[in-house]
This record gives structure tokens, C-alpha cells and sequence, in this order.
């Protein structure tokens, strides 16, 4: 519970605390969470005390072990986990398994390994291996395998707006912008919209949403002010906006307009307006942060000297001193 609510120290000293015997499943949970904070090194040293206090590991086991791994970067050792499960403790890979694997393989850029893995598994492809492979397309900008993927899950669910959007977020990306219309189209004739971004922060007990581009809020005038002093600090300090974060045809003003529109930013804003100096600043996000708003969010957090989590739709970004948990892996 605590590491799903962002804090990870808490859960450990909590399970460290722990006086009576530990089950598989208090041990899935720890490497569970520390694969959702990006401490993948943690959640294998935490695998090896298990099987060295005589605890077997299951199935959930190394679902949870192969997505840290996917999450922190670890090919090798997510390679090496995968085939021992099997080999040395009898466990036959499932479709979530595989899943791991192949988002394991996709994020770190194996795209083609991905495909082959996905054609040799022993059963039907699952929806979510696919949705694996076509969201490592998009971050590696593979289009011709990112469209074969997009085909099979639209063959299973002609109605899901977040393939269409994640297919035209490629095509936006590699500035194919008549394959992008054509994408747009297809969801405006099938009655499908997209899920807009927003961003959530407790403050004061009560919880306050932020929508991208939003300008409604009472305190807009306020927000405005900072996003703009702090837009002035970061670009003193170097930081140069990637537009390329921006999957719209429009000139570069817009587009760094609309980088400074984005929920969490306005979340943000909010939260060093709100809280007191020093304090933690915690956002929850529908949707993944982009790239852009990783590096800004990194800037402020040195200016404003403050640690800022930010739960994403995949995983924990702590953000400290100009640095995140993640290290740029996400």
C-alpha cells in the first residue's frame, strides 16, 4: 500500500520490521514496489534473500521481477530471470510473462527481438504483449513494426482510442503529419476521442485536477505568474524545449506554449503556491509524463529546492536536485 501510494522508504521499513515469518506474497509486494520506483537493483538484491531464506518463488514472482527489470533497464538480468524460471524452479512462462519480456525488450530498444520472442511464444498473442511492443515502437520511432503491431490490436478491439493515439503519436513523432490526419480521421468517424491529460494534488485534505491547456482554475492568474518566473530561471540555467514532445503541426512558439500547458506543470504551479517552502510536492498523472516535462520537472526541483513525486501512467518519478529516480529511463 505505502509504495503504491509513492512511498517506497515507508514500505520497506515496514517490511523490515516485519517480526513474524514473511510469505511469498509480503516478498512479491516489496519487489513489486520497488519495481514501480525505478529501483531495480533493490528488487533483485530482495530476490536473492528470499531464495537464500528458503523461500520458492512463483509465478507473481517473476512478473513482478521481470517488470522491475524492464523498468530500471536491466536486459541482461531480465533475460537471464526469464529463462531460469523454468530451468531451475519449474515455472512455465504465462502471458503476463511474456508481457514483461517483451516490454522489457521494447523499452530498452530490441524492437525486432521483441517481434521475434512474440512469434515463438508457445500460445495466442495476448493484447497486452502487443500494447508492450507498440509502445517501445513509439518510443524508439520503429514505425514499420509499430503499425503491425497497431493492425493486430485493432483487429481485436476496433474501438480502443489509445491505439489510434499511440499509433499517431508515432507518425507525429517521424513528422508524418498526412498519416496523422488520416489516423485523426478515422477516430472522428468511429465517435472516438481521446483521454484527455490531467494531473491530481492533495492539498489541505482536498483534492485539486488539472487538465492540459486548462486557464479556469481560480487561481490561473497565480499559476501563470509562476510557470512564467520559473520558465525564465530554467532557461537561465540552460534548458531548451524539446518540441518534438509536441505531436501538433504548428509553428515553435505554439508549440512551446502548449509544452507550459501541460497538467502536471500546472499541478505544479499549484503546489508551490500552496505548500510551504521546502516541502513535498506530490502529483498523480493519467498519462506519461512526456519528455520535456521530465526535464523540466528535474530543473524545478533544483530551483525551488524541493523533492517532487510524480506517479505517471507506468511507474514513480522522485525528482530531487535536478535528478530523477529514474535516471532519464522511463
Amino acid at each position: 500500500m505505502y509504495a503504491k501510494c509513492g512511498n517506497i522508504n515507508y514500505a520497506e521499513r515496514v517490511f523490515e520490521d516485519v517480526s513474524f515469518f514473511k510469505d511469498v506474497i509480503s516478498w512479491n509486494s516489496m519487489i513489486t514496489g520497488y519495481g514501480l520506483h525505478g529501483q531495480g537493483h533493490k528488487a533483485l538484491d530482495l530476490y536473492r534473500r528470499m531464495l537464500e531464506e528458503g523461500l520458492k518463488p512463483n509465478k507473481t514472482t517473476f512478473v513482478s521481477l521481470l517488470s522491475a527489470c524492464s523498468h530500471s533497464g536491466l536486459v541482461d538480468r531480465g533475460r537471464s530471470l526469464f529463462l531460469s524460471m523454468e530451468s531451475d524452479h519449474n515455472i512455465r512462462a504465462n502471458e503476463k510473462h511474456y508481457a514483461c519480456y517483451v516490454d522489457l525488450l521494447s523499452r530498452a530498444g530490441h524492437i525486432k527481438e521483441a517481434e521475434v520472442l512474440i512469434k515463438q511464444m508457445p500460445f495466442q498473442s495476448s493484447r497486452e504483449v502487443f500494447e508492450a511492443l507498440l509502445n517501445g515502437c513509439r518510443m524508439h520511432k520503429n514505425i514499420d513494426i509499430g503499425i503491425k503491431a497497431a493492425d493486430y490490436l485493432l483487429s481485436l478491439d476496433a474501438t480502443n482510442p489509445g491505439i489510434y493515439i499511440m499509433l499517431s503519436n508515432i507518425y507525429a513523432e517521424a513528422r508524418r503529419w498526412d498519416a496523422v490526419d488520416h489516423i485523426r480521421g478515422l477516430m472522428r468517424v468511429r465517435g472516438l476521442k481521446k483521454t484527455p491529460g490531467y494531473s491530481l494534488i492533495e492539498v489541505g485534505k482536498q483534492l485539486h485536477a488539472f487538465f492540459a491547456g486548462e486557464d479556469s482554475h481560480p487561481n490561473s492568474v497565480e499559476i501563470d505568474r509562476i510557470l512564467e518566473n520559473l520558465k525564465s530561471e530554467l532557461e537561465a540555467l540552460g534548458y531548451v524545449p524539446d518540441t518534438s514532445c509536441v505531436l501538433r503541426d504548428v509553428d515553435e512558439a505554439m508549440k512551446i506554449k502548449s509544452l507550459w500547458r501541460h497538467s502536471e506543470r500546472l499541478a505544479i504551479a499549484f503546489g508551490l503556491l500552496h505548500t510551504p517552502a521546502g516541502s513535498l510536492i506530490r502529483i498523480s498523472k493519467n498519462l506519461r509524463v512526456c519528455g520535456d516535462c521530465h526535464t523540466v520537472t528535474k530543473y524545478i526541483s533544483k530551483v525551488v529546492k524541493r523533492e517532487i513525486i510524480v506517479r505517471d501512467a507506468n511507474r514513480f518519478h522522485h525528482f530531487v536536485d535536478g535528478k530523477c529516480s529514474c535516471n532519464d529511463y522511463w
